[in-house]
This record gives C-alpha cells, structure tokens and sequence, in this order.
C-alpha cells in the first residue's frame, strides 16, 4: 500500500482504485474503539460522558484521541453548548450513517461466526 504523510499516494489511487476505496475504509475506522464509538452513537446524539462511561476503562487522552479522528474523517460531528460545566455532544454525519451498514454486517459476522472460531476452524 503506497501510504505517504498526507495520505494516499496518487499513483495508488488512480492504479487499485478498488484496493484504495478499501483502504480508505479501513483508514477512517482504524482504532481501537472507532467501532464501538460509531456503533454507540447509531441513532442517538450523546454527550462525551456518555461514550466514556460506555467504553469503561479507556483513558480520556485515548478517547479524545479517537473522537477527533472521527471528527476530522466528517463521520462524527462535535457540537459545543456555551454552558458551565461545558456541555459536548457527538452524533453521526451523513457520512458516518453509511458506515452504520458495514457495522452491522461485521456484527451479523461475529454473531455467526465468533463463538464458533473458539471450537473449530470452519
């Protein structure tokens, strides 16, 4: 994969446009707890709190972390509320709900297949 500082090389993209349309799947979902964070917010808006309290032990420089590569890939939208204590809230984008589809299929996978792979090698 010809990955340079600012992205995807050209060449990449114009010769394995396939390949590159997966990669940069791939790219915007990397991360630890990208999935669940995504999976968290399908259909409700929730506030920092929230996504913390849901993913347990993460640290809060993780969180952010993670939170603003959504943010900078335009699937998750951040929305400030001028109030003390500061108010966060996190939804999808219109971007993001298109990859609501590919989570769910990675969830009807792992329904499927999961506990299997712990007792055979289908």
């Amino acid at each position: 994969m010809k990955v340079c500082k600012d992205g995807f090389q050209r060449e990449f993209i114009d010769e394995k446009e396939d390949m590159y349309a997966i990669a940069f799947t791939q790219n915007v979902l990397s991360g630890r707890w990208k999935y669940f964070i995504l999976w968290y917010l399908k259909g409700n808006t929730r506030r920092y709190s929230d996504i913390k309290n849901f993913l347990g032990d993460l640290s809060q420089g993780s969180l952010t972390k993670q939170l603003r590569g959504l943010e900078n890939d335009g699937v998750i939208k951040r929305e400030v509320f001028p109030v003390v204590p500061p108010k966060v809230e996190y939804s999808l984008t219109e971007k993001g709900m298109k990859l609501i589809p590919v989570l769910d299929m990675m969830e009807d996978f792992g329904k499927e297949y999961g506990e299997k792979a712990n007792s055979t090698n289908d």
